[in-house]
């Protein structure tokens, strides 16, 4: 049965006259205040419509649709700064800002990003990806502006799940003791502080906004100034006063003028509001509530299914769904993850707000008491399991590679420097297709490996992924299974396959003239392109400890290493092979492959991959080439290295 948005309206969904004729926020703005709810209702039509073909980002979007609208509607973009934070509900924004013929390339080869980018549009002022650094950026925005004497309205839109980040608090912290020009717009849609919102909170939101209430609170401020205990006795009436009809007074203490809850889905009162905190001076913070996938039913009751789609059908909801490829490497870690805890009471799963794209789904239902979601609170997420590995628990930290960046410190300084027992399962390692490159996770080898203590392993197939959470969990101290998005080639999984011998790879292919050492994902293309050029084949399986007398070996034996990675080439696990040779005085030609200095643009996957040269024939092209330069083979490994001298 077709699902009824809120955009239905009897027309054919591509029957759009307001939205059409809008190709910058200045047309919107040209328009009567009393046609901006058809636009909005035009607009999450058209999202939905997009979404639908494209896959992507949904439930957020559609919950900011009328803020985007209201936003766009009443302050002067580009001049005026909206930062949105992570970048998951700018969708509304991209097409309100002449991008709407382009939404249907969306995350594809050469089409628009789906996070703001700055080079993509000027309406786009600061690029995302990661979340909670809207309020940091914004107020740069802002003292750039005093600074430089331009008059410029900054306003950050930040969610209630990236406010649970630290960063968030520090800038808010900065922000309330500066003299500056600042608007935070926090987009309550799921926190349980707020009370219900209707016409008496509206109206209180509008009242606390209005200028009777600025002029009477900034002036009685002046009159009393000389009165201190006066004045206390006044400001505290006030905020006694606010704290019965609204949320914590937090924002008032870090210095903001709080205005809200203000209900995020009633465009008349919202404009309303947004046009007196426009009207207002010095720091405020509005307060909106929404709802996830507003509009579309199917994303009102499934968020989360519907956070990050693939391509649906938008009359029923019905998602689209490619051949099954057999289990991801997520699905993987998930599976190991709660067959472990049932062995081992000590096991405690720990996820910085990425249940369900880390695979701790399952295990959250089955071992709730040994579940800690810390949200988007990275460094705490590892200093925490830090802490529990010093009692004697046995933490294990999913996170994305890209993600654990952010904890780097804590890394070093609080698990490896202590050598505690604790176990990352890093997901997302190397790119990731459509997300690009705010979400690949292309350094993970290079900064990992500097660290003392730490155990590093990537898997070439799915049994092997196991096998290397087994061998991890065991390792008493930091280790980490590094693991791509996606599925693998397809290799049966072994629930009992023990533990992998530390430090030891496995030469797969037996050849001449030409080694591969290939780690993680990058040893399935290896074995097509060894066909090319009978070439050896190892899996090297270790990027820390690396299996020296293995590349020792292969270096004595054969007349050209390649090493392969979907890394970063710089410092990455090529760059280990290399430091190795030269530790032994070994002179062998090599060709280290791996990701480029330059970020990858989102793409499907093996586009990216063929982009720089990572499929398989991007390796056969590189090692012909790398051959053709040497002379094919040249002096022998033997005797360049004086072997039976």
């Amino acid at each position: 049965m077709p699902y009824r948005t809120l955009s239905d309206s009897g027309a054919p969904a591509h029957h759009r006259p307001l939205l059409d004729a809008i190709d910058t926020p200045a047309d919107l703005r040209a328009l009567p205040e009393s046609q901006l709810p058809e636009v909005a209702s035009e607009l999450r039509g058209f999202l939905i419509e997009c979404v639908s073909k494209t896959g992507g980002h949904l439930a957020a979007g559609l919950g900011v649709v009328e803020l985007t609208v209201g936003l766009h509607y009443v302050f002067d973009t580009p001049n005026d700064r909206l930062v949105w934070d992570v970048g998951h509900q700018a969708y509304p924004h991209k097409i309100l800002t002449g991008r709407s013929d382009r939404m249907c390339t969306m995350r594809k080869k050469d089409g628009i990003s789906g996070f703001p980018k700055r080079s993509e549009s000027e309406y786009d002022t600061f690029g995302v990806g990661h979340s909670s650094t809207s309020i940091s950026a914004a107020l740069g925005m802002a003292l750039a502006a005093k600074q430089r004497g331009e008059r410029r309205t900054v306003i950050a839109i930040i969610g209630d799940g990236a406010l649970s980040a630290g960063m968030a608090f520090e800038a808010l912290n900065h922000a309330g003791s500066m003299d500056i020009d600042l608007i935070v717009i926090l987009n309550d849609n799921e926190m349980s502080i707020s009370p219900p919102v209707g016409a008496i909170t509206n109206h209180l939101a509008r009242l606390l906004s209005g200028k009777l209430y600025t002029t009477v609170r900034e002036g009685s401020k002046t009159a009393l100034r000389g009165m201190p205990n006066l004045r206390h006795l006044v400001g505290r009436w006030e905020e006694h006063m606010k704290g019965m009809v609204m949320p914590s007074t937090l924002f008032e203490e870090f210095g903001f003028n709080y205005i809200g809850p203000v209900g995020g889905h009633d465009l008349e009162s919202l404009v309303r509001t947004l046009r007196n905190i426009k009207d207002m001076q010095g720091q405020r913070l509005l307060h909106i509530v929404t709802q996830k996938g507003h509009g579309f039913e199917p994303a009102e009751g499934q968020p989360v299914t519907y956070h990050g789609v693939t391509p649906f059908d938008r009359h029923t909801g019905e998602l689209i769904k490619g051949k099954s490829k057999g289990p991801s490497y997520t699905q993987i870690f998930g599976g190991w993850l709660c067959d472990t805890a049932t062995e081992d009471e000590r096991l405690v799963g720990i996820t910085p707000a990425m249940c369900e794209g880390s695979g701790l789904t399952a295990f959250s239902k089955r071992f709730p008491e040994r579940y800690f979601d810390v949200g988007i609170a990275e460094q705490h997420a590892v200093t925490l399991a830090a802490g529990m590995a010093c009692e004697g628990l046995k933490p294990v930290v999913a996170i994305y590679s890209s993600f654990l960046q952010r904890a780097y410190d804590q890394l070093i300084h609080d698990v490896a420097l202590q050598n505690l027992d604790v176990t990352f399962a890093v997901d997302r390692g190397g790119l990731v297709g459509a997300d690009g490159a705010t979400h690949a996770g292309s350094f993970d080898l290079s900064f990992c490996r500097p660290i003392p203590n730490m155990l590093m392993m990537a898997p070439a197939n799915e049994n092997e992924c196991r096998q290397m959470l087994t061998t991890a969990y065991a390792y008493p101290g930091p280790a980490m299974v590094r693991y791509p998005r996606g599925c693998g080639p397809g290799v049966e999984i072994d629930p009992r396959a023990p533990a992998l011998p530390i430090g030891k790879g496995e030469v797969i292919r037996e050849g001449r003239n030409v080694a591969i050492l290939a780690f993680g994902s990058m040893v399935t293309p290896a074995l097509v392109a060894a066909e090319h050029f009978d070439a050896t084949v190892a899996n090297m399986r270790f990027v820390k400890p690396l299996d020296e007398a293995l590349v020792q070996t292969l270096a004595l034996n054969h007349d050209l290493l390649v090493t392969i990675e979907e890394n970063a080439i710089a410092g990455g696990a090529g760059s280990a092979v290399l430091e190795t040779l030269a530790s032994h005085g070994i002179l062998v030609r090599c060709l280290q492959l791996g990701l480029p200095d330059s970020y990858i643009d989102h793409a499907e996957h093996a586009e990216q991959l063929a982009s720089v040269g990572l499929d398989a024939t991007g390796i056969i092209a590189s090692i012909r080439a790398e051959l053709d330069r040497s002379g094919a083979h040249g002096e022998s490994a033997a005797r360049r290295n004086n072997i039976g001298a």
